[in-house]
Protein backbone atom coordinates (compact mmCIF):
# COMPACT_ATOMS: atom_id res chain seq x y z
CA UNK A 1 0.00 0.00 0.00
CA UNK A 2 1.41 3.41 -1.02
CA UNK A 3 1.72 6.61 0.96
CA UNK A 4 -1.78 7.75 2.03
CA UNK A 5 -0.80 10.87 3.99
CA UNK A 6 -2.49 14.14 2.98
CA UNK A 7 0.86 15.41 1.67
CA UNK A 8 1.65 12.33 -0.45
CA UNK A 9 0.62 14.21 -3.63
CA UNK A 10 3.71 16.42 -3.22
CA UNK A 11 5.87 13.54 -4.50
CA UNK A 12 4.57 14.19 -8.03
CA UNK A 13 5.91 17.77 -7.85
CA UNK A 14 9.15 17.17 -5.95
CA UNK A 15 12.21 17.67 -8.16
CA UNK A 16 10.13 19.50 -10.74
CA UNK A 17 8.25 22.29 -8.93
CA UNK A 18 10.28 22.25 -5.73
CA UNK A 19 13.27 20.56 -4.14
CA UNK A 20 13.65 19.38 -0.59
CA UNK A 21 11.21 18.13 2.01
CA UNK A 22 8.57 20.88 1.88
CA UNK A 23 7.66 23.50 -0.73
CA UNK A 24 8.04 27.19 0.09
CA UNK A 25 5.05 29.52 0.16
CA UNK A 26 5.43 30.56 -3.52
CA UNK A 27 6.00 26.94 -4.59
CA UNK A 28 2.97 25.67 -2.63
CA UNK A 29 0.74 28.40 -4.07
CA UNK A 30 1.84 27.69 -7.64
CA UNK A 31 1.23 23.96 -7.16
CA UNK A 32 -2.32 24.73 -5.98
CA UNK A 33 -2.91 27.04 -8.95
CA UNK A 34 -1.85 24.23 -11.30
CA UNK A 35 -4.37 21.90 -9.60
CA UNK A 36 -7.30 24.21 -8.85
CA UNK A 37 -6.64 27.46 -10.71
CA UNK A 38 -10.28 28.26 -11.55
CA UNK A 39 -11.64 27.59 -8.07
CA UNK A 40 -12.48 30.52 -5.76
CA UNK A 41 -9.58 31.47 -3.50
CA UNK A 42 -10.23 34.61 -1.41
CA UNK A 43 -13.77 35.95 -0.88
CA UNK A 44 -15.43 38.68 1.16
CA UNK A 45 -19.12 39.64 1.62
CA UNK A 46 -19.11 43.30 2.66
CA UNK A 47 -21.07 44.99 1.31
CA UNK A 48 -21.11 42.87 -1.89
CA UNK A 49 -19.47 39.55 -2.72
CA UNK A 50 -15.97 40.00 -4.13
CA UNK A 51 -14.00 36.87 -4.96
CA UNK A 52 -10.67 36.02 -6.57
CA UNK A 53 -9.94 32.68 -8.21
CA UNK A 54 -6.54 31.09 -7.62
CA UNK A 55 -5.41 32.16 -11.10
CA UNK A 56 -6.59 35.74 -10.55
CA UNK A 57 -4.89 35.87 -7.16
CA UNK A 58 -1.62 34.60 -8.66
CA UNK A 59 -1.68 37.28 -11.38
CA UNK A 60 -2.02 40.06 -8.76
CA UNK A 61 0.51 38.43 -6.41
CA UNK A 62 3.17 38.26 -9.11
CA UNK A 63 2.50 41.89 -10.12
CA UNK A 64 2.92 43.05 -6.49
CA UNK A 65 6.12 40.98 -6.19
CA UNK A 66 7.51 42.69 -9.32
CA UNK A 67 6.66 46.08 -7.81
CA UNK A 68 8.41 45.18 -4.56
CA UNK A 69 11.50 44.10 -6.52
CA UNK A 70 11.42 47.40 -8.45
CA UNK A 71 11.43 49.21 -5.09
CA UNK A 72 14.64 47.45 -4.08
CA UNK A 73 13.23 44.55 -2.06
CA UNK A 74 15.50 41.50 -2.24
CA UNK A 75 15.63 38.00 -0.79
CA UNK A 76 15.65 38.16 3.00
CA UNK A 77 14.47 41.79 3.32
CA UNK A 78 11.67 42.54 5.79
CA UNK A 79 8.29 43.97 4.73
CA UNK A 80 5.57 44.92 7.26
CA UNK A 81 1.86 44.16 6.91
CA UNK A 82 -0.98 45.40 9.14
CA UNK A 83 -4.71 45.40 8.56
CA UNK A 84 -8.09 43.79 9.06
CA UNK A 85 -8.91 40.43 7.51
CA UNK A 86 -9.36 40.83 3.75
CA UNK A 87 -8.38 39.30 0.40
CA UNK A 88 -5.90 42.18 0.07
CA UNK A 89 -4.15 41.17 3.30
CA UNK A 90 -3.77 37.60 2.03
CA UNK A 91 -2.51 38.75 -1.39
CA UNK A 92 0.08 41.04 0.23
CA UNK A 93 1.24 38.24 2.57
CA UNK A 94 1.94 35.84 -0.30
CA UNK A 95 3.29 38.55 -2.64
CA UNK A 96 5.97 39.47 -0.09
CA UNK A 97 7.18 35.86 -0.28
CA UNK A 98 7.05 35.90 -4.08
CA UNK A 99 9.46 38.85 -3.87
CA UNK A 100 11.81 36.67 -1.80
CA UNK A 101 11.18 38.75 1.32
CA UNK A 102 10.16 38.11 4.92
CA UNK A 103 6.71 39.23 6.06
CA UNK A 104 6.27 41.01 9.39
CA UNK A 105 2.54 40.80 10.24
CA UNK A 106 1.49 43.32 12.90
CA UNK A 107 -1.73 43.38 14.92
CA UNK A 108 -3.90 46.17 13.47
CA UNK A 109 -5.37 46.82 16.95
CA UNK A 110 -2.05 47.95 18.40
CA UNK A 111 -1.54 51.62 19.19
CA UNK A 112 0.24 53.70 16.54
CA UNK A 113 3.43 54.04 18.58
CA UNK A 114 3.55 50.27 19.23
CA UNK A 115 3.15 49.51 15.53
CA UNK A 116 5.88 51.99 14.61
CA UNK A 117 8.20 50.53 17.26
CA UNK A 118 7.76 47.00 15.89
CA UNK A 119 8.38 48.12 12.30
CA UNK A 120 11.58 49.87 13.31
CA UNK A 121 12.70 46.93 15.45
CA UNK A 122 12.09 44.52 12.56
CA UNK A 123 13.92 46.82 10.14
CA UNK A 124 11.00 47.02 7.69
CA UNK A 125 11.07 49.83 5.13
CA UNK A 126 7.87 49.06 3.20
CA UNK A 127 4.44 48.78 4.79
CA UNK A 128 1.08 47.45 3.60
CA UNK A 129 -1.66 49.05 5.73
CA UNK A 130 -5.42 49.51 6.13
CA UNK A 131 -7.20 52.72 5.19
CA UNK A 132 -7.75 53.78 8.84
CA UNK A 133 -4.06 54.32 9.43
CA UNK A 134 -2.83 54.97 5.91
CA UNK A 135 -2.72 58.79 6.13
CA UNK A 136 -1.09 58.73 9.57
CA UNK A 137 1.64 56.38 8.37
CA UNK A 138 2.20 58.60 5.33
CA UNK A 139 2.55 61.59 7.66
CA UNK A 140 5.14 59.76 9.81
CA UNK A 141 6.83 58.04 6.88
CA UNK A 142 10.28 59.58 7.24
CA UNK A 143 10.46 59.41 11.04
CA UNK A 144 9.80 55.65 11.04
CA UNK A 145 12.12 54.93 8.14
CA UNK A 146 9.57 53.88 5.53
CA UNK A 147 10.22 54.28 1.83
CA UNK A 148 6.76 53.17 0.64
CA UNK A 149 3.28 52.65 2.09
CA UNK A 150 0.65 50.64 0.21
CA UNK A 151 -3.08 50.79 0.93
CA UNK A 152 -5.17 47.63 1.37
CA UNK A 153 -8.32 49.51 0.31
CA UNK A 154 -9.31 50.75 -3.13
CA UNK A 155 -9.66 54.52 -3.39
CA UNK A 156 -7.15 55.27 -0.65
CA UNK A 157 -3.61 56.22 -1.69
CA UNK A 158 -1.47 53.70 -3.54
CA UNK A 159 -3.77 50.66 -3.83
CA UNK A 160 -2.34 47.15 -3.65
CA UNK A 161 -4.11 45.76 -6.72
CA UNK A 162 -2.84 48.63 -8.91
CA UNK A 163 0.84 47.78 -8.32
CA UNK A 164 3.12 46.29 -10.97
CA UNK A 165 6.73 46.40 -12.03
CA UNK A 166 8.97 45.31 -14.92
CA UNK A 167 9.81 41.66 -15.46
CA UNK A 168 12.78 40.70 -13.28
CA UNK A 169 14.81 37.70 -12.23
CA UNK A 170 13.59 37.57 -8.62
CA UNK A 171 15.58 35.41 -6.20
CA UNK A 172 12.94 33.27 -4.49
CA UNK A 173 13.28 31.92 -0.93
CA UNK A 174 14.47 28.41 -0.05
CA UNK A 175 12.54 26.18 2.39
CA UNK A 176 14.85 26.97 5.31
CA UNK A 177 14.80 30.73 4.66
CA UNK A 178 12.95 32.94 7.11
CA UNK A 179 9.32 33.43 6.01
CA UNK A 180 7.81 35.49 8.82
CA UNK A 181 8.53 37.31 12.05
CA UNK A 182 5.43 37.09 14.23
CA UNK A 183 5.37 39.39 17.23
CA UNK A 184 3.74 37.87 20.26
CA UNK A 185 3.48 38.88 23.86
CA UNK A 186 0.85 36.26 24.56
CA UNK A 187 -1.06 37.25 27.68
CA UNK A 188 2.05 38.62 29.41
CA UNK A 189 5.46 40.11 28.76
CA UNK A 190 7.09 42.31 26.13
CA UNK A 191 6.66 41.43 22.44
CA UNK A 192 9.02 38.83 21.02
CA UNK A 193 9.54 38.33 17.29
CA UNK A 194 9.05 34.63 16.59
CA UNK A 195 11.13 33.64 13.54
CA UNK A 196 9.44 31.02 11.36
CA UNK A 197 10.84 29.58 8.14
CA UNK A 198 8.94 28.41 5.07
CA UNK A 199 9.63 24.84 6.23
CA UNK A 200 8.15 25.64 9.66
CA UNK A 201 4.91 27.08 8.25
CA UNK A 202 4.44 24.60 5.41
CA UNK A 203 5.33 21.49 7.42
CA UNK A 204 2.77 22.51 10.05
CA UNK A 205 0.17 23.01 7.34
CA UNK A 206 0.66 19.53 5.89
CA UNK A 207 1.25 17.62 9.13
CA UNK A 208 -1.86 19.09 10.78
CA UNK A 209 -3.92 17.66 7.92
CA UNK A 210 -3.16 14.16 9.25
CA UNK A 211 -5.97 14.83 11.77
CA UNK A 212 -8.21 16.86 9.44
CA UNK A 213 -10.25 15.79 6.42
CA UNK A 214 -10.18 18.67 3.93
CA UNK A 215 -11.33 19.03 0.33
CA UNK A 216 -10.99 21.68 -2.41
CA UNK A 217 -14.78 22.14 -2.18
CA UNK A 218 -14.51 23.29 1.43
CA UNK A 219 -15.24 26.89 2.38
CA UNK A 220 -13.37 28.22 5.43
CA UNK A 221 -14.48 31.19 7.48
CA UNK A 222 -11.58 33.40 8.56
CA UNK A 223 -12.91 35.62 11.31
CA UNK A 224 -10.09 35.76 13.86
CA UNK A 225 -7.34 38.36 13.33
CA UNK A 226 -5.30 36.95 10.47
CA UNK A 227 -1.95 38.28 11.72
CA UNK A 228 -2.17 35.71 14.53
CA UNK A 229 -0.29 32.41 13.96
CA UNK A 230 -3.44 30.34 14.53
CA UNK A 231 -5.46 32.12 11.81
CA UNK A 232 -2.47 32.40 9.52
CA UNK A 233 -1.81 28.67 9.50
CA UNK A 234 -5.44 27.94 8.65
CA UNK A 235 -5.12 30.44 5.81
CA UNK A 236 -2.02 28.52 4.60
CA UNK A 237 -3.91 25.20 4.93
CA UNK A 238 -6.74 26.61 2.77
CA UNK A 239 -4.24 27.79 0.17
CA UNK A 240 -2.49 24.40 0.02
CA UNK A 241 -5.74 22.41 -0.22
CA UNK A 242 -7.25 24.61 -2.94
CA UNK A 243 -10.29 25.52 -0.82
CA UNK A 244 -12.02 28.90 -0.52
CA UNK A 245 -11.40 31.34 2.32
CA UNK A 246 -14.21 33.74 3.23
CA UNK A 247 -13.01 36.67 5.33
CA UNK A 248 -15.07 37.95 8.26
CA UNK A 249 -14.24 41.43 9.49
CA UNK A 250 -16.37 41.86 12.60
CA UNK A 251 -16.79 39.61 15.64
CA UNK A 252 -20.45 40.61 15.84
CA UNK A 253 -22.95 37.75 16.06
CA UNK A 254 -25.37 39.19 13.45
CA UNK A 255 -22.58 39.74 10.90
CA UNK A 256 -21.11 36.27 11.57
CA UNK A 257 -24.45 34.50 11.06
CA UNK A 258 -24.99 36.41 7.81
CA UNK A 259 -21.54 35.40 6.51
CA UNK A 260 -22.04 31.75 7.51
CA UNK A 261 -25.30 31.58 5.55
CA UNK A 262 -24.20 33.58 2.50
CA UNK A 263 -20.85 31.86 2.16
CA UNK A 264 -22.22 28.34 2.74
CA UNK A 265 -19.32 27.90 5.17
CA UNK A 266 -18.21 24.30 5.79
CA UNK A 267 -15.30 24.94 8.19
CA UNK A 268 -15.63 27.53 10.92
CA UNK A 269 -12.53 28.67 12.80
CA UNK A 270 -12.98 30.32 16.20
CA UNK A 271 -11.87 30.83 19.79
CA UNK A 272 -13.66 29.49 22.91
CA UNK A 273 -15.46 32.77 23.65
CA UNK A 274 -17.06 32.76 20.21
CA UNK A 275 -18.27 29.15 20.39
CA UNK A 276 -19.50 29.67 23.97
CA UNK A 277 -21.68 32.57 22.79
CA UNK A 278 -23.05 30.63 19.81
CA UNK A 279 -23.92 27.64 21.97
CA UNK A 280 -25.41 29.82 24.71
CA UNK A 281 -27.67 31.40 22.06
CA UNK A 282 -28.80 27.97 20.82
CA UNK A 283 -29.53 26.72 24.36
CA UNK A 284 -31.40 29.93 25.23
CA UNK A 285 -33.62 29.44 22.16
CA UNK A 286 -34.34 25.83 23.13
CA UNK A 287 -35.21 26.74 26.72
CA UNK A 288 -37.73 29.30 25.44
CA UNK A 289 -39.71 26.39 23.92
CA UNK A 290 -40.54 25.22 27.44
CA UNK A 291 -39.09 22.68 29.89
CA UNK A 292 -40.72 19.62 28.26
CA UNK A 293 -39.44 20.37 24.75
CA UNK A 294 -36.02 21.34 26.12
CA UNK A 295 -35.85 18.11 28.13
CA UNK A 296 -36.75 15.98 25.09
CA UNK A 297 -34.19 17.73 22.86
CA UNK A 298 -31.49 17.40 25.55
CA UNK A 299 -32.21 13.67 25.78
CA UNK A 300 -32.04 13.29 21.98
CA UNK A 301 -28.77 15.23 21.91
CA UNK A 302 -27.32 12.77 24.43
CA UNK A 303 -28.40 9.82 22.26
CA UNK A 304 -26.96 11.50 19.16
CA UNK A 305 -23.62 11.96 20.92
CA UNK A 306 -23.45 8.31 21.97
CA UNK A 307 -24.22 7.13 18.42
CA UNK A 308 -21.61 9.50 16.95
CA UNK A 309 -18.88 8.45 19.33
CA UNK A 310 -19.64 4.71 19.42
CA UNK A 311 -20.65 3.93 15.84
CA UNK A 312 -18.82 6.76 13.97
CA UNK A 313 -22.17 7.78 12.43
CA UNK A 314 -23.39 11.37 12.64
CA UNK A 315 -27.19 11.53 13.06
CA UNK A 316 -27.22 15.03 14.57
CA UNK A 317 -27.34 16.94 11.28
CA UNK A 318 -30.70 15.35 10.38
CA UNK A 319 -32.10 15.20 13.91
CA UNK A 320 -31.38 18.86 14.71
CA UNK A 321 -31.50 20.46 11.25
CA UNK A 322 -34.10 23.00 12.41
CA UNK A 323 -31.84 24.13 15.28
CA UNK A 324 -28.74 24.39 13.06
CA UNK A 325 -30.71 26.33 10.44
CA UNK A 326 -31.80 28.93 12.99
CA UNK A 327 -28.16 29.31 14.07
CA UNK A 328 -26.96 29.59 10.42
CA UNK A 329 -24.88 26.44 10.95
CA UNK A 330 -26.62 24.18 8.40
CA UNK A 331 -23.70 24.07 5.95
CA UNK A 332 -21.01 23.88 8.66
CA UNK A 333 -19.58 20.38 8.93
CA UNK A 334 -16.58 21.17 11.15
CA UNK A 335 -15.76 23.80 13.77
CA UNK A 336 -12.12 24.25 14.74
CA UNK A 337 -11.39 25.80 18.13
CA UNK A 338 -8.04 27.06 19.33
CA UNK A 339 -6.38 30.02 20.99
CA UNK A 340 -7.38 28.98 24.52
CA UNK A 341 -8.95 26.26 26.68
CA UNK A 342 -12.49 25.10 25.86
CA UNK A 343 -14.86 23.46 28.35
CA UNK A 344 -15.45 19.76 27.48
CA UNK A 345 -19.21 20.39 27.82
CA UNK A 346 -19.11 22.83 24.88
CA UNK A 347 -17.08 20.37 22.80
CA UNK A 348 -19.63 17.64 23.64
CA UNK A 349 -22.76 19.64 22.80
CA UNK A 350 -21.56 20.75 19.34
CA UNK A 351 -20.78 17.11 18.50
CA UNK A 352 -24.22 16.06 19.78
CA UNK A 353 -25.81 18.61 17.44
CA UNK A 354 -24.08 16.92 14.50
CA UNK A 355 -21.18 19.33 13.96
CA UNK A 356 -17.70 17.84 13.98
CA UNK A 357 -15.86 19.85 16.57
CA UNK A 358 -12.07 19.90 16.60
CA UNK A 359 -10.04 21.31 19.44
CA UNK A 360 -6.35 21.96 18.90
CA UNK A 361 -3.35 23.36 20.72
CA UNK A 362 -0.20 25.15 19.73
CA UNK A 363 2.01 28.19 20.16
CA UNK A 364 3.24 30.89 17.83
CA UNK A 365 6.67 29.32 18.47
CA UNK A 366 5.41 26.04 16.94
CA UNK A 367 3.90 27.52 13.75
CA UNK A 368 1.46 26.96 15.71
CA UNK A 369 -0.49 23.64 15.60
CA UNK A 370 1.00 20.67 17.48
CA UNK A 371 -2.11 18.72 18.53
CA UNK A 372 -5.57 18.23 16.99
CA UNK A 373 -8.50 16.03 17.97
CA UNK A 374 -9.25 13.67 15.04
CA UNK A 375 -12.93 13.68 14.06
CA UNK A 376 -13.18 9.89 14.08
CA UNK A 377 -11.53 9.43 17.49
CA UNK A 378 -11.91 12.58 19.59
CA UNK A 379 -11.51 12.91 23.33
CA UNK A 380 -13.55 15.70 24.86
CA UNK A 381 -11.19 16.47 27.74
CA UNK A 382 -8.06 16.47 25.54
CA UNK A 383 -6.67 19.23 23.32
CA UNK A 384 -5.89 16.57 20.73
CA UNK A 385 -3.50 13.97 19.43
CA UNK A 386 0.10 14.99 18.74
CA UNK A 387 0.54 15.54 15.00
CA UNK A 388 3.10 13.42 13.06
CA UNK A 389 6.85 14.14 13.27
CA UNK A 390 6.51 15.91 16.65
CA UNK A 391 8.52 14.48 19.54
CA UNK A 392 6.55 15.64 22.59
CA UNK A 393 7.57 14.89 26.18
CA UNK A 394 6.57 15.87 29.71
CA UNK A 395 9.35 17.48 31.74
CA UNK A 396 9.58 16.56 35.45
CA UNK A 397 6.10 14.97 35.77
CA UNK A 398 4.46 14.93 39.21
CA UNK A 399 2.44 12.08 40.71
CA UNK A 400 -0.45 12.87 38.32
CA UNK A 401 1.93 12.72 35.35
CA UNK A 402 1.64 16.50 34.98
CA UNK A 403 4.72 18.47 33.99
CA UNK A 404 5.85 21.06 31.47
CA UNK A 405 5.12 20.17 27.83
CA UNK A 406 8.32 20.19 25.72
CA UNK A 407 8.81 19.22 22.08
CA UNK A 408 11.03 18.95 19.01
CA UNK A 409 10.03 18.83 15.35
CA UNK A 410 9.99 20.63 11.97
CA UNK A 411 7.42 23.15 13.22
CA UNK A 412 9.61 24.62 15.99
CA UNK A 413 10.76 28.23 15.49
CA UNK A 414 14.31 29.32 14.77
CA UNK A 415 14.28 31.64 17.78
CA UNK A 416 13.27 35.16 18.81
CA UNK A 417 14.39 37.97 16.52
CA UNK A 418 17.39 39.83 17.97
CA UNK A 419 16.87 38.13 21.37
CA UNK A 420 19.54 35.43 21.80
CA UNK A 421 19.20 35.23 25.61
CA UNK A 422 15.40 34.83 25.48
CA UNK A 423 15.83 32.22 22.75
CA UNK A 424 18.32 30.18 24.79
CA UNK A 425 16.02 30.32 27.82
CA UNK A 426 13.13 28.51 26.09
CA UNK A 427 15.14 25.48 24.94
CA UNK A 428 16.39 22.59 27.06
CA UNK A 429 20.05 21.50 26.74
CA UNK A 430 18.77 18.68 24.48
CA UNK A 431 17.11 21.18 22.12
CA UNK A 432 13.46 20.73 23.19
CA UNK A 433 11.23 23.82 23.16
CA UNK A 434 9.76 24.54 26.59
CA UNK A 435 6.13 25.57 26.05
CA UNK A 436 5.47 26.93 29.54
CA UNK A 437 2.25 24.87 29.55
CA UNK A 438 1.56 22.10 32.05
CA UNK A 439 -0.10 18.87 31.01
CA UNK A 440 0.16 15.12 30.54
CA UNK A 441 0.00 12.57 27.69
CA UNK A 442 -2.06 9.39 27.59
CA UNK A 443 -0.98 6.11 26.01
CA UNK A 444 -2.39 7.18 22.60
CA UNK A 445 -0.40 10.43 22.50
CA UNK A 446 -3.35 12.67 23.34
CA UNK A 447 -2.40 15.78 25.30
CA UNK A 448 -4.32 17.05 28.33
CA UNK A 449 -3.50 20.57 29.50
CA UNK A 450 -3.88 21.68 33.08
CA UNK A 451 -2.64 25.28 32.83
CA UNK A 452 0.32 27.61 32.48
CA UNK A 453 3.33 26.96 34.72
CA UNK A 454 3.52 30.60 35.79
CA UNK A 455 -0.19 30.68 36.76
CA UNK A 456 0.08 27.74 39.15
CA UNK A 457 -1.48 28.25 42.61
CA UNK A 458 -0.02 26.37 45.61
CA UNK A 459 -2.62 25.97 48.36
CA UNK A 460 -2.14 25.78 52.12
CA UNK A 461 -2.33 21.98 51.90
CA UNK A 462 0.54 21.94 49.40
CA UNK A 463 -1.76 21.09 46.51
CA UNK A 464 -1.18 22.43 42.98
CA UNK A 465 -4.20 24.20 41.50
CA UNK A 466 -4.39 25.16 37.82
CA UNK A 467 -6.56 28.30 37.33
CA UNK A 468 -7.54 27.39 33.76
CA UNK A 469 -9.20 24.16 34.93
CA UNK A 470 -11.46 26.17 37.25
CA UNK A 471 -12.12 28.93 34.68
CA UNK A 472 -13.37 26.29 32.24
CA UNK A 473 -16.20 25.44 34.64
CA UNK A 474 -17.75 28.89 34.07
CA UNK A 475 -17.82 28.92 30.26
CA UNK A 476 -21.55 28.29 29.82
CA UNK A 477 -22.84 30.81 32.37
CA UNK A 478 -24.31 33.71 30.39
CA UNK A 479 -24.22 35.94 33.47
CA UNK A 480 -20.40 36.03 33.34
CA UNK A 481 -18.61 37.92 30.61
CA UNK A 482 -15.06 37.36 31.95
CA UNK A 483 -13.54 35.37 34.79
CA UNK A 484 -9.96 35.10 36.00
CA UNK A 485 -8.88 32.72 38.75
CA UNK A 486 -5.74 33.63 40.68
CA UNK A 487 -4.03 33.02 43.98
CA UNK A 488 -3.93 35.47 46.84
CA UNK A 489 -1.44 35.28 49.72
CA UNK A 490 -2.68 33.32 52.73
CA UNK A 491 0.71 32.97 54.37
CA UNK A 492 3.63 34.91 52.90
CA UNK A 493 6.21 33.05 54.97
CA UNK A 494 4.95 29.62 53.92
CA UNK A 495 4.18 30.92 50.41
CA UNK A 496 0.70 29.41 50.47
CA UNK A 497 -2.22 30.84 48.53
CA UNK A 498 -5.99 30.99 48.61
CA UNK A 499 -8.10 31.03 45.45
CA UNK A 500 -9.80 34.18 44.22
CA UNK A 501 -12.21 34.74 41.31
CA UNK A 502 -12.19 38.09 39.51
CA UNK A 503 -15.52 38.34 37.70
CA UNK A 504 -16.78 40.88 35.18
CA UNK A 505 -20.56 40.33 34.87
CA UNK A 506 -22.22 40.32 31.44
CA UNK A 507 -23.76 43.78 30.94
CA UNK A 508 -25.84 42.34 28.09
CA UNK A 509 -27.38 39.62 30.27
CA UNK A 510 -28.22 41.79 33.26
CA UNK A 511 -29.49 44.75 31.18
CA UNK A 512 -31.67 42.45 29.06
CA UNK A 513 -33.21 40.98 32.19
CA UNK A 514 -34.24 44.26 33.74
CA UNK A 515 -33.03 46.85 36.23
CA UNK A 516 -34.21 44.76 39.19
CA UNK A 517 -31.81 41.97 38.29
CA UNK A 518 -28.90 44.41 38.06
CA UNK A 519 -29.21 44.91 41.83
CA UNK A 520 -28.94 41.16 42.25
CA UNK A 521 -25.67 40.74 40.34
CA UNK A 522 -23.47 39.83 43.29
CA UNK A 523 -25.93 37.37 44.89
CA UNK A 524 -26.34 35.61 41.51
CA UNK A 525 -22.55 35.46 40.97
CA UNK A 526 -22.11 34.05 44.48
CA UNK A 527 -24.74 31.43 43.66
CA UNK A 528 -22.88 30.44 40.46
CA UNK A 529 -19.56 30.20 42.31
CA UNK A 530 -21.24 28.00 44.94
CA UNK A 531 -22.55 25.71 42.15
CA UNK A 532 -19.06 25.43 40.63
CA UNK A 533 -17.42 24.92 44.04
CA UNK A 534 -19.76 21.98 44.59
CA UNK A 535 -18.28 20.30 41.48
CA UNK A 536 -14.64 21.06 42.34
CA UNK A 537 -12.24 19.11 44.51
CA UNK A 538 -11.96 20.48 48.08
CA UNK A 539 -8.55 22.11 47.49
CA UNK A 540 -9.78 23.80 44.26
CA UNK A 541 -12.67 25.71 45.85
CA UNK A 542 -12.92 29.48 45.33
CA UNK A 543 -12.64 31.34 48.63
CA UNK A 544 -12.96 34.96 47.56
CA UNK A 545 -14.95 36.80 44.87
CA UNK A 546 -14.15 40.23 43.44
CA UNK A 547 -16.78 41.72 41.12
CA UNK A 548 -15.27 44.11 38.59
CA UNK A 549 -17.02 47.19 37.17
CA UNK A 550 -14.93 47.25 33.97
CA UNK A 551 -13.76 44.46 31.63
CA UNK A 552 -10.23 43.08 31.88
CA UNK A 553 -7.82 43.79 29.04
CA UNK A 554 -7.68 41.04 26.42
CA UNK A 555 -5.47 39.88 23.55
CA UNK A 556 -6.81 39.80 19.99
CA UNK A 557 -7.62 36.10 20.43
CA UNK A 558 -9.78 37.01 23.44
CA UNK A 559 -7.54 35.80 26.24
CA UNK A 560 -7.28 37.91 29.38
CA UNK A 561 -3.92 39.62 29.86
CA UNK A 562 -3.28 38.24 33.31
CA UNK A 563 -0.37 40.55 34.12
CA UNK A 564 -2.50 43.61 33.31
CA UNK A 565 -5.03 42.76 36.04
Amino acid sequence: MGDTTPWAYLDAYRGKDFNGTWPTMPEAFKITVSRYGDRPCFTIYEPDRISLSYKEALRIIEAVARWLHSRGVRRGDHVALTGKNSPEWAVAFIAIHFAGAVVVPIDCQLRQEETEFLMKFANAHILFADEERYERFVGNKDSIGLTDIVSLKKGVGTYLYDLDGPEADIALPAENDLAAILFTSGTTGKPKGVMLTHANLLSDNYLAQAHLELFPEDVFYGLLPIHHAYSMTVFIVVMAVGAELVFGKRMVTKAILKDLKQGKITLFLGVPMLFNKLLAGIIRGLKQKGPIVYGIISMLMGISGIIKKTFKVNPGKKMFGFILDQASLTSVKTCICGGGPLAPSVFRKFNQLGINFIQGYGLTETSPIITLNPIDHYKETSVGKVIPQIDMRILNPDDRGVGEVILKGPVVMQGYYEMPEETAAVFTPEGYLKTGDLGYLDDEDYLYLTGRAKNLIVTGGGKNVYPEEIENEFQLYEEIDQILIRGFALDKKLKTEGIEALIYPSPEFFNDNGAKLVKEIRPRLEQIVAEVNHRLLPYQKIERITVLDAPMEMTTTKKIKRDAV
